[in-house]
């Protein structure tokens, strides 16, 4: 089975910065799509920034400048390192994965983990 762990959420000031991981196993697939996304109370989720290993790194708009998506392939984790964080990044922040390319709509992920809370506040 294939499992996502999250972990590194928390609470942070305006301007600091985190660093989310996502660890996977029994995901083994040559061709595949990795990505970070978010979702707020009331509002849809949304991709944050997306690894595939053939095709490189996407980032929303939002976020481009100040986080960093990156994926160690031997320990089979993915990171986001989050800097310059805004109150408006607080939201429960997920890791999801597929085969093959990366797209934006978050039904077409297969393998989702279970949250990790990142708050925003002074």
């Amino acid at each position: 089975d294939v499992q996502l762990v999250e972990s590194g959420g928390g609470l942070v000031q305006p301007g600091g910065s985190l660093r989310l991981s996502c660890a996977a196993s029994g995901f083994t697939d040559s061709w595949y799509c990795m990505a970070w996304f978010r979702q707020a109370p009331g509002k849809e989720r949304q991709k944050v920034a997306a690894y595939n290993n053939y095709r490189g790194i996407t980032y929303a708009d939002s976020v481009k400048g100040r986080f960093t998506i990156s994926h160690d392939n031997v320990k089979r984790t993915l990171y986001l390192q989050m800097t310059s964080l805004k109150p408006e990044d607080t939201a429960m922040y997920y890791c999801a994965a597929r085969v093959g390319l990366c797209y934006i709509e978050p039904v077409s992920f297969t393998y989702w983990g279970q949250g990790t809370q990142v708050t925003v506040s002074s």
